[in-house]
């Protein structure tokens, strides 16, 4: 396909997707607002901690949704299908998803995370299991441009999770742990399409053997488990960090981190449709340059885009929170301003390690989390003030560095050589 073919192709796919995204953005905002108005903001607090940990858990595993789309897209430009590969991948992912939350029984650490409700633990186990399946079946999907069910599967995850949780208003059971058995009923929403996954599979294929999948994936998860410690987790590395604090100050400041972070919950999607594009925009020189093209004007508008958001945040911040969560969350307008400016340079960075993994360079995206995780825990630990002050200076400095390293790693191997030289290659 030529390189007009391919960008045409993609923007079709990209707008067919649009509805399904904006669908999961309003129903996992209305899923936030209303177990914070259900909730007191020392409950709604731990319960953030569970979704961070839950979802951020979610985001360290979406690296397979990738790998699979990857896996798909690649057979498909000979006409094939994902082989055994594929369950390889998915089975790494789910092991090292039980791994995780089997860690979470550990009594020192499920004392600090979860005081006086450990059974979240039992919660966040059951949830990230599903979700490996979740995100193998979503990379399958569309790595074979199955739109339509892959689209309708972004949206059955937000909308099951809403499901539940109407039903549980209506039997006044909104306690703390219902609702987060509403939040985890999300993962399951993959049963609903075992029979259209398990088509784009040919088993009889081998595809990369146990060695090469564990060792990419586990470099893939890793990095997007230091990913998902500045997103949806970093409640969760700011307890363990910097504990203390006055509770009600730091649920509104989690409050806020929820709404303005939800949307990158979303750029998995996006980032697995970026794969396969890569993928075919690289098979030609002409690609490759409308590549490093379309990156450079990205990133310049993100940073562009990050300082407005922040304007607007530092202006009305405190306001929106009020009006969305109530009067008993009061959130100073400096600190929105932080949490937006950091929340708009993290899809860049998402979409720019993307790029790495349809390059198969899966050590190259472990050094770019790597980096912004070790700068957020470093200055958690260093930055003077209280630990809201702490939390917001961390947040808004971490995605800077990570986007240097990244933007470093795309531009300067973007020749031909850059879809040859996998990290597996490169040993």
């Amino acid at each position: 396909m030529s390189v007009t073919g391919v960008v045409r192709d993609t923007h079709r796919t990209a707008g067919k997707l649009g509805g399904s995204l904006i669908a999961s953005i309003v129903l996992g905002y209305v899923l936030t607002v209303a177990c914070a108005r259900l909730l007191p903001p020392d409950q709604y607090a731990t319960f953030v901690t569970f979704w961070g940990l839950l979802m951020g858990l979610g985001s360290a595993l979406s690296p397979l949704e990738q790998e699979l789309s990857r896996q798909s897209a690649v057979a498909a430009l000979t006409g094939g299908l994902a082989g055994r590969g594929a369950l390889r991948a998915v089975a790494t992912a789910a092991a090292v998803a039980a791994v995780f939350g089997l860690a979470l029984f550990v009594p020192p650490v499920n004392d600090r995370l979860f005081p006086g409700s450990g059974e979240l633990a039992l919660v966040v186990l059951a949830g990230g299991v599903a979700f490996a399946c979740q995100f193998g079946i979503r990379g399958l999907l569309i790595g074979q441009h199955q739109v339509k069910h892959f689209a309708w599967l972004v949206v059955a995850e937000p909308a099951v999770r809403a499901l539940v949780l109407g039903l549980l208003v209506i039997a006044t059971a909104y306690q703390l742990v219902p609702l987060a058995l509403a939040v985890a009923a999300g993962s399951f929403a993959w049963l609903l399409f075992v029979r259209q996954g398990w088509r784009l599979l040919d088993v009889r294929a081998e595809g990369d053997g146990w060695p090469v999948t564990v060792r990419r994936m586990l470099m893939l998860l890793l990095g997007a488990a230091l990913t998902a410690s500045v997103i949806t987790g970093y409640p969760a590395l700011v307890g363990l960090l910097a504990p203390g604090g006055d509770r009600d100050r730091l649920g509104a400041v989690f409050a806020a981190l929820v709404i303005a972070r939800l949307p990158l919950t979303l750029v998995g999607p996006v980032q697995s449709l970026a794969v396969p594009f890569v993928v075919r925009l690289s098979a030609s020189e002409a690609g490759r340059h409308r590549l490093r093209r379309v990156l450079l004007l990205g990133t310049s508008a993100s940073l562009a885009l990050a300082a407005f958001g922040a304007l607007v945040g530092l202006l009305l911040g405190p306001w929106a929170v009020g009006f969305v969560y109530g009067a008993g969350y009061q959130v100073d307008g400096w600190a929105v301003a932080g949490l937006v400016w950091s929340s708009v340079l993290l899809v860049p960075m998402q979409l720019l390690t993307a790029v790495l993994v349809a390059r198969a360079q899966a050590r190259r995206v472990l050094i770019t989390w790597t980096v912004v995780a070790a700068t957020a825990s470093v200055l958690l630990l260093a930055v003077p003030g209280d630990t809201v002050f702490r939390a917001v200076v961390a947040l808004a400095a971490a995605p800077m560095t990570g986007l240097a390293v990244v933007l470093a790693f795309v531009l300067v191997n973007s020749s031909a050589r850059a879809m040859r030289d996998s990290d597996e290659t490169a040993e």
